[in-house]
């Protein structure tokens, strides 16, 4: 059957909880995986998500900041949360899918904004948790999708500039380079690239900082949806939600929806 799956960086899901109300209403997904959700998982809004039909939710929230959470209209099997971060840091959690398709959803560190881990200790912690995902990949065996804020564009189209962004972390050639490895350990599939293919500019992330994101449009493409191989000929549409950029009080990044037939 087709399960659509969606990944959105809400940047607190208390405080925005209106626009994914009006996200779940509009779109439907089957299952949403939200990052940055900044919430304790005692605290977590479940009301909102047992009213629209979302009866199985998986946390894992932090505080203050970071946290991940997977909900779903459809039954999931367990969950598991692995800290790449090495920290403690609530950063990632993998569901199964009826059927045995594991679903991982995971925030990787922004990394600071200095691309040299001897003075940037952040970027160091963002370098070392890919590495160790790189390493988690390499022995995957089932079918898998992963998504989530990846926070790094690899390509010259994911960027709005990309000789202007060399030097800025999101698009450095180190992270690129380490990124990489990790689609390489598995063969993942960049699932927006599969259906929005590059020279086409495609973003994900406007700062705050622009007054106006559509005329500026200095975006990068930050949030990620990447398969297993196997998976590859399942996905039959993908979109990306840029109208929610506006609703609101917004997050800084769109949501994503893949389609998949399983």
């Amino acid at each position: 059957m087709p399960v659509r799956i969606a990944t959105w960086n809400i940047n607190s899901v208390r405080a925005r909880a209106d626009i994914v109300e009006q996200f779940l209403r509009d779109h439907q997904p089957d299952i949403l995986c939200l990052q940055e959700t900044k919430v304790a998982n005692d605290v977590f809004p479940h009301g909102m998500f047992e009213a629209r039909g979302y009866q199985h939710r998986f946390l894992n929230g932090q505080r203050m900041h970071h946290g991940v959470a997977t909900i779903s209209r459809v039954p999931l099997d367990g969950a598991w949360r692995y800290d790449w971060q090495d920290n403690g840091e609530a950063r990632h959690i993998g569901v199964r899918l009826p059927g045995g398709v594991l679903v991982e959803n995971v925030y990787v560190p922004a990394g600071g904004d200095v691309a040299d881990r001897t003075v940037n200790p952040k970027f160091g912690q963002k370098l070392d948790f890919l590495e160790r995902m790189t390493a988690w990949s390499a022995d995957l065996t089932d079918p898998a999708v992963i998504v989530g804020d990846f926070n790094v564009a690899p390509l010259e189209c994911d960027v709005w500039n990309h000789k202007a962004l060399l030097d800025v972390v999101s698009h450095t050639p180190i992270e690129i380079e380490a990124l990489a490895r990790f689609q390489q350990s598995h063969g993942w599939i960049d699932l927006a690239r599969h259906f929005v293919p590059e020279p086409e500019k495609f973003f994900t992330w406007w700062s705050y900082r622009n007054n106006d994101w559509r005329a500026s449009d200095r975006g990068r493409r930050l949030d990620h949806v990447w398969c297993s191989p196997a998976l590859a000929p399942a996905a039959t549409a993908f979109e990306a939600v840029r109208d929610a950029r506006d609703w609101g009080k917004p997050s800084d990044h769109i949501p994503q929806i893949v389609t998949l037939a399983l």
